[in-house]
């Protein structure tokens, strides 16, 4: 036995031999000899390929300064139209939600009892006036008497007396007529504005009230139309001094501040600051020409204060936030990025207008910054690519 291991051990030595032998023939990798030597060659790491990033310019143009504030929008009349007799509703003469004129008939209330005033009032007044005309007669009469000495002075003050009744009794009667006949023509209801009605708040066949509080329908003038919003009270100073040179501009956006929907100019400012929240309310007037404004709607208003002739802007997502404030990576020559703090003026339509830290034509990161550390080495991807990686992103950072 003992012969046999030596005998097995010998065969084994003699096959490695050959293959080493082999492989320095055949020309075997340099790991592979060096195994077999029993000493490794180091190797160096292969460099990382360049970061995929979106870049964007700095440009260098007019850029306007708003200020920025939440508002509602509030029409200059609201009218609810009521009645100021009472009487049944026999016509209803317009279509809710629609436009009126001044004057337009909206109802009718039903006439007859109040015609029937009128012509009660008409036919007193005649009465009187007959009376009236043979009181004036016998005064004639009377005095012609008493110049003769065939009547006696009191007969003719009585006779003066009782004309002046009569003539009394004229003019009140005149004053029914005039109050029959505003009864009566209270029996159309008319619209006292320009503007559009509301819901309808009762139907033909129903009595209508002066008393009743909603009364037949609204009416809101919508053209033009305010808006009323606030803003901080650190900014009254500014907008006070603007407001010294003209007019300014006032744009009404949606809530999600995206769309304009009117252009108006600022009216006033607000006699008294809100101690309670520190703003300033203002009111802009806008003519509403698409009708895009509604009362009680809750919009961004932004008032033009100035415009920053040659203004530094880049896009908004290139702005990123640190323990020292604003940075955005800046693409060098060599297509290294490098960290460079800026100073922002404002964010609007997702632009930043830069106070400092850059320069016209210096090309910055848009999308794809966290990958990149100071000396990162990137490629900027251009047309599709560059659309297809800014959907990426925003996947990325809808994602809980």
């Amino acid at each position: 036995m003992r012969k046999r291991r030596l005998i097995l051990a010998a065969a084994l030595i003699a096959l490695a031999a050959v293959a080493i032998g082999a492989v320095r023939v055949w020309g075997a990798p340099a790991e592979l000899l060096a195994l077999f030597h029993g000493a490794a060659k180091p190797t160096l790491a292969p460099a990382p390929p360049p970061v995929p990033v979106v870049a964007g310019t700095v440009t260098s143009h007019d850029v306007p300064i708003y200020l920025s504030g939440v508002g509602t929008v509030i029409a200059y009349n609201n009218v609810i139209v009521r009645s100021q007799i009472t009487g049944q509703l026999i016509s209803i003469d317009f279509t809710q939600g629609h436009t009126v004129r001044k004057g337009d008939l909206l109802a009718v209330i039903d006439p007859r009892p109040y015609q029937a005033q009128l012509d009660q009032a008409t036919a007193n007044r005649d009465r009187d006036q007959a009376q009236l005309v043979n009181a004036e007669a016998n005064l004639k009469r009377y005095s012609s008497l008493v110049s003769k000495g065939w009547a006696t002075q009191q007969l003719l003050e009585t006779q003066q007396a009782q004309l002046g009744q009569l003539q009394a009794m004229v003019k009140s009667d005149e004053a029914v007529i005039a109050a029959a006949k505003i009864n009566l023509g209270y029996t159309r209801l008319t619209s006292p504005i320009d503007g559009v009605t509301g819901i309808r708040q009762i139907d033909i066949g129903n009595i209508i009230h002066p008393t009743d509080a909603a009364g037949l329908v609204d009416v809101t003038q919508i053209q033009p139309i305010s808006l009323i919003f606030t803003l901080p009270q650190t900014t009254f100073a500014q907008v006070q001094q603007q407001t010294a040179k003209g007019p300014l501009t006032v744009l009404a956006y949606s809530q999600d501040d995206r769309t304009e929907l009117d252009q108006g100019t600022l009216e006033l400012i607000d006699n008294q600051i809100l101690q309670t929240t520190g703003t300033i309310r203002l009111r802009a007037d806008f003519p509403n020409a698409k009708r895009q404004l509604w009362p009680g709607q809750l919009l961004n208003a932004r008032l033009l204060v100035d415009t920053r002739h040659d203004g530094l802007t880049i896009p908004a997502s290139a702005v990123q936030q640190g323990p020292n404030g604003s940075y955005v990576y800046v693409i060098g020559t060599d297509q290294k990025v490098r960290v460079q703090l800026v100073t922002l003026a404002q964010i609007s339509d997702g632009q930043a207008l830069i106070d400092s830290g850059l320069q016209a034509n210096e090309n910055v990161v848009v999308q794809g910054q966290y990958r990149l550390q100071p000396g990162t080495v990137v490629s900027v991807l251009e047309g599709k690519a560059a659309q297809q990686a800014d959907l990426q992103s925003a996947v990325e950072q809808a994602l809980p």
